[in-house]
């Protein structure tokens, strides 16, 4: 027994290693290993729950804390853990609970108090907007916004829309505008909005397009905030024409310090360029996770509450999913936890809301694939994990190749699975500053739509150092701060 007990303290000390040098897989794995050996012992769960934290498999993480709980009920770091995991998955009382028994237990723990104060704000202002609700359709910003009376002061010299357009060289000039870290003017900002809301609006659910025999179509993953490496795409792919068409799949915002500035670009180029620039919708770009995440506090570090409340409504008018040549289907997240979902259900999703915890929309933002056969609870704590014969089903069901998706960090940037059925592609390079992981993104040509896959690694900006301390800043109150320490 002792040296059981022995061996698996050394795998755990393992893992630990692992996990300083940022290397969580691995630390998965060893922990995973000396629970096999040794069941019994919080310690194991609660420090694979923080782990699991780190690769945002929020299910996975929240499991682990709870059986940590189970084996040692005055654990205190399993409750800190736990209510880690249910504030990642917007479960705020149940959070609020766990946090409230740490500062009981811990009266002095800084950053539990922070978290609990922090939590109990979001409980508050979620009860507010619930007393609040009418029945009545919740009245637009646009409606109260007068932006023609709106006034650019004589000392702004920055980027303005011209006749209230966006043009090529105004995109030159807030790209620059922004590289040197300085701030659109509201008025321009909410021009872009306004308008952009409006051509998304007309967009289906499911957008279809096609790409001529001697073109090619860009396909980005997650940018998630990080202005210098989505500049970087730009240089290294040209901007985007309409002889150089884009599509970014999602998550533009939050974790990233700079994502204020990554969505009026994209927004820009999908004014300029309407029918060769193509966005969908990301997990986060829904209001749980902007609040969670850090583009909700960065918007109103930067501009206003109100605006945040217009970048919401636009964010629930961004399609879903695109099909490509009637053959590729691109989307965030993934496929479906049932079977039988067609194209045709796709067109018909009512999209302009909040997404629900279960169903098409949900998974199209959530879902994960799997290796093995079959559908499995989702790491993540939402939606499903599915298996290559989903996949395979899916696609001959509606005459498709293949699908491509992001929403997962790969080391590569990309990633292909299922026999080549289902490619993952991320292109926020060096993700949350410490991953570590390439960027990549896909060409897709017309005459044979077989992805080209392209790397890249991120920038190191002059502006490196502000970036962390930025981010720091903006999203201190945000559960993405995970607590650092380990149990040794």
């Amino acid at each position: 027994m002792a040296e059981v007990t022995n061996e698996a303290e050394l795998l755990k000390e393992k893992a630990n290693k692992f996990f300083k040098e940022k290397d969580y897989e691995n630390a998965i794995k060893y922990y995973s290993e000396a629970l096999e050996l040794n069941p019994s012992n919080a310690i194991y769960y609660s420090n694979r729950s923080l782990a699991y934290l780190r690769t945002e498999c929020y299910g996975y993480a929240l499991a682990d804390a709870t059986k940590a709980l189970e084996v040692d009920k005055n654990y205190i770091k399993g409750y800190y853990r736990r209510a880690t995991s249910n504030m990642a998955l917007g479960k705020f009382k149940a959070a609020l609970k766990d946090y409230e028994t740490v500062v009981r237990v811990r009266p002095n723990d800084k950053d539990a108090r922070m978290k609990y104060q922090e939590c109990n704000k979001i409980v508050k202002q979620k009860a507010f907007e619930r007393a609040i609700a009418s029945d009545d359709k919740k009245k637009s910003v646009v409606d109260s916004l007068d932006i023609e009376s709106m006034t650019i002061e004589d000392d702004y010299v920055g980027p303005k829309l011209e006749d209230g357009k966006v043009t090529l060289q105004f995109m030159k000039d807030m790209m620059d505008w922004f590289k040197d870290q300085k701030k659109l003017h509201r008025k321009c900002a909410y021009q872009i909005l306004v308008q952009v809301k409006d051509v998304l609006s007309k967009l289906p659910s499911l957008v279809e397009i096609t790409i001529k025999e001697t073109d090619k179509l860009t396909i980005c993953g997650d940018t998630h905030g990080q202005y210098y490496d989505l500049l970087n795409i730009f240089e290294l792919n040209g901007l985007p024409s309409e002889t150089n068409p884009y599509l970014f799949n999602g998550d533009f915002v939050d974790r990233g310090s700079f994502s204020v500035e990554v969505i009026l670009t994209l927004f820009g180029f999908k004014l300029l360029y309407p029918d060769h620039f193509h966005l969908l919708r990301g997990n986060h770009e829904t209001d749980n996770m902007n609040q969670m995440y850090g583009f909700e506090g960065e918007v109103k570090a930067k501009y206003t509450a109100q605006m945040f409340q217009l970048f919401s409504e636009v964010f629930q008018w961004l399609p879903l999913a695109q099909c490509i040549n009637n053959k590729v289907l691109v989307m965030h997240g993934g496929l479906f936890s049932e079977d039988g979902v067609t194209l045709e259900d796709l067109r018909k999703i009512d999209r302009n809301r909040q997404p629900p915890d279960s169903g098409p929309m949900c998974d199209l933002l959530w879902s994960d694939p799997q290796p093995q056969n079959g559908r499995s609870i989702s790491k993540r704590g939402v939606s499903c994990q599915f298996g290559p014969d989903v996949t395979q089903h899916f696609l001959e069901q509606n005459k498709l190749d293949y699908i491509v998706r992001s929403h997962e960090v790969k080391a590569e940037g990309y990633e292909v699975t299922h026999s080549g059925k289902c490619i993952t592609v991320f292109s926020a390079p060096n993700y949350c500053d410490q991953m570590g992981n390439k960027g990549a993104y896909i060409h897709l040509r017309g005459s044979d739509l077989k992805p080209e896959f392209h790397q890249f690694t991120a920038v190191v900006s002059i502006f490196s150092d502000f970036y962390v301390f930025y981010n720091t800043i903006i999203n201190s109150s945000c559960c993405q701060n995970f607590p650092q320490d380990l149990s040794f």
